[in-house]
This record gives C-alpha cells, structure tokens and sequence, in this order.
C-alpha cells in the first residue's frame, strides 16, 4: 500500500512526458509566430484589374435594364424589378439615394452600392 499524496514511478513517467510535450507545443508556437519573413506567392501570370473585373464603371440607374440590375451585390433579379417599376412610375433618379424610395432598399444596401451605380445627370450627356 503507497502512502496518500506520494506519486509512482508511472505517474512520475506521465507528468515528464506531459511537460516535456508541452514545452515543444510552446516551442513550435514560438517558433511559427516569431517569423520575420513575409510570405510571397508567386502565379504563373500576371491578371490585370480589367480581365478580373472588366466592368468596373459605375452603372447608371436611368439607363439600367434589370438584368444589368440584378447582377449588382445584394439586388437580384426582385429587387432589380422593383427599381425599374420605380423609374417607370416616376420617371428618372435624380440621386443615387433616390433609391432609398425603393421597397426593399435600405441605408446599408445603399451603402453596399456606393461606387457601383450613378445617376447620370442631363447636363453631362
């Protein structure tokens, strides 16, 4: 019979191989997040903006059909009905923010359209 509170050889064997992998856990952390070195990825060509994005000029909402519309982030092809119904009932946007007269459009959806959509005004035509 061992004596209460005193660790076998085995538990004694445990408690060193425990501490011993964890000292190499924190080692290999702190090996991984004190890297200095950035790292490059390198591809096999270089994409220009236009062949990722070919379009990137804003789209005007008195001219837009509601496929062009629906292919906005966050419109879809709902959405892009009830802006066209709007236009037609009340004739051109005067304001991109004019969209927010639009059911379904609200501040953040609008805000996720900035750069995206303009209104293009008569005297630039």
């Amino acid at each position: 019979m061992r004596a209460a509170g005193k660790a076998t050889k085995t538990e004694k064997c445990l408690l060193g191989l425990t501490a011993a992998f964890l000292c190499l856990l924190a080692g290999l952390y702190f090996h991984d997040t004190h890297q200095t070195e950035p790292v490059t990825v390198e591809t096999e060509r270089t994409v220009s903006r236009e062949e990722l994005a070919p379009d990137l000029s804003p789209l005007d909402l008195n001219t837009a059909t509601a496929a062009e519309l629906a292919a906005l982030p966050g419109i879809g092809e709902t959405l892009a009905e009830r802006i066209v119904a709007y236009r037609e009932a009340h004739g051109a946007f005067a304001s991109v923010e004019e969209l927010l007269e639009v059911s379904g459009i609200g501040e953040k959806k609008l805000a996720g359209l900035e750069g995206r959509v303009r209104v293009e005004s008569e005297e630039t035509e």
